[in-house]
C-alpha cells in the first residue's frame, strides 16, 4: 500500500534553486517519487511512497519554518501512482500569469466545508445572498465530476479562466462566488484575481475538493475528482474511482 500527498505553501521563497536541491535529495533518499514544483511564490507537491517515508519527509520538510505550516492531502494506493521525481523551479507554482493574484499579497477569504454545506441546503449563504459553485478545474478534470449546478468553464488550462468567466460577470453580480478545484491552489489565486476585478462577493473553498471529501464524502458532488497521477482519480472515500480506466 502506497500513501500520496497533495500539498501546496504559498511562502516567499528567496532561494528557491537551494529549495529545490534540498527537496530533490529528501525525496531521492525516502525513495518518493512524484513532482514538486517550487518558485518565489511558495512550493507545490504530488508526492507518494510507504507510509513512514512520507511522514518522515514532510516532519523534515517541516524543519523549514517556511512549511512548516504545509497541510498534506493524504490518500492510498494499491500500485506506485508515479513512475518517477521531478523536482523543478517554476515562475509560479501554479501559472496563472495575472496581476493582483498572488496570496502572498494577501489570501482571499475561504468557506470551510461544513459551512458551504449548509449554504447549499439552505440555498444561499448566511447573508442570504444567491450562491454559486465555480469551478476553476479545466475541462477534461470536469469530466470526471464537479459540484452539482456548479458553473464549469470551457477552458483547457487556467490562464484562461479570466476571459472565459467574463461572459458571466453580469449574471455573478449579486452572487456569493465559490470557486474549488482539486486541492486549493487555483481556489487561492483565481479568488484573490477575481475580488480585484469585480466580483467582490468570490470567496474560496477551504482546501478543495480533497478537502471536501475528507469532510463532507460525496454530499453535493457527482462522480469522482481528476488527479495529476496514474490513478487519474479519486473517488469521495479518497480512493482510485471507478472511472479512472475510462468514463
Amino acid at each position: 500500500m502506497f500513501t500520496s500527498i497533495a500539498a501546496y505553501r504559498f511562502v516567499a521563497i528567496d532561494d528557491p534553486a537551494a529549495v529545490v536541491a534540498r527537496v530533490r535529495a529528501l525525496a531521492e533518499e525516502l525513495a518518493l517519487l512524484g513532482t514538486v514544483l517550487v518558485a518565489d511564490e511558495g512550493i507545490n507537491l504530488f508526492l507518494a511512497g510507504e507510509a513512514g517515508d512520507v511522514q518522515v519527509f514532510l516532519a523534515r520538510l517541516g524543519e523549514d519554518p517556511r512549511f512548516h505550516a504545509l497541510e498534506a492531502k493524504l490518500s492510498r494506493s494499491q500500485t506506485r501512482p508515479f513512475a518517477r521525481l521531478k523536482v523543478k523551479r517554476k515562475p509560479e507554482i501554479i501559472s496563472f500569469r495575472r496581476e493582483g493574484a498572488s496570496p502572498l499579497d494577501g489570501r482571499a477569504p475561504a468557506v470551510a466545508p461544513r459551512d458551504l454545506a449548509r449554504w447549499i441546503g439552505q440555498g444561499h449563504d448566511d447573508a442570504g445572498r444567491r450562491l454559486v459553485l465555480l469551478d476553476t478545474r479545466n475541462r477534461e478534470e470536469v469530466g470526471h465530476g464537479s459540484f452539482a449546478g456548479a458553473l464549469t468553464l470551457p477552458i483547457d488550462s487556467f490562464t484562461a479562466l479570466p476571459g472565459a468567466l467574463e461572459a458571466h460577470r453580469d449574471a455573478l453580480a449579486d452572487a456569493t462566488v465559490v470557486g474549488f478545484c482539486t486541492g486549493g491552489i487555483r481556489c487561492e489565486k483565481a479568488v484573490n484575481w477575481m475580488r480585484g476585478a469585480g466580483y467582490p462577493h468570490a470567496l474560496q473553498l477551504e482546501g478543495g475538493i480533497l478537502g471536501w471529501f475528507e469532510a463532507m464524502g460525496d454530499f453535493g458532488y457527482e462522480g469522482s475528482c481528476f488527479v495529476f497521477d496514474e490513478r487519474i482519480a479519486l473517488d469521495p472515500a479518497l480512493g482510485a474511482a471507478a472511472d479512472a480506466n475510462g468514463r
